[in-house]
């Protein structure tokens, strides 16, 4: 009786440490900490984001998974004095502020097109300036 005992505590100790490293592994929101990848990362899910067919089933997961990568995102690198003044930065900033603004406002309401058109505008910008380093 007391080895059964012995032997759950231990395999629900083993579970718990490999959910916990299995989650620690990587960012939900796909954030690893590399500036580069993850602004290339998060311009090409925006860019999907944008371009979702407003008859899309999907409409409300895919604003739920943005804006949290939009706030890991932010988080991440606002505070850093290195990405921070980055002109690809900046520019990122101000789309996904606009994003999230339009997201928080109007809810799953489709895109208006001007708004897409700035987006993809300011997202290929900050593409374009992260991969030049800037």
């Amino acid at each position: 009786m007391k080895l059964r005992s012995y032997l759950s505590g231990l395999l629900a100790l083993v579970l718990v440490v490999v959910v916990g490293l299995t989650g620690c592994s990587t960012a939900p929101g796909g954030i690893t900490g590399n500036y580069t990848e993850d602004t290339l990362h998060v311009v090409e899910n925006l860019l999907g984001a944008i371009d979702l067919p407003t008859d899309s089933t999907n409409t409300d997961t895919v604003q739920t998974e943005i804006r949290s990568q939009i706030n890991e995102y932010i988080a991440r690198y606002r505070r850093e004095t290195k990405s921070g003044t980055l002109r690809s930065f900046t520019t990122m900033q101000t789309a996904l502020n606009a994003l999230a603004g339009y997201y928080t406002s109007y809810g799953t309401r489709p895109i208006p097109d001007k708004l897409k058109n700035r987006l993809k505008v300011e997202l290929n910008q900050a593409k374009l300036a992260v991969e030049r380093g800037n």
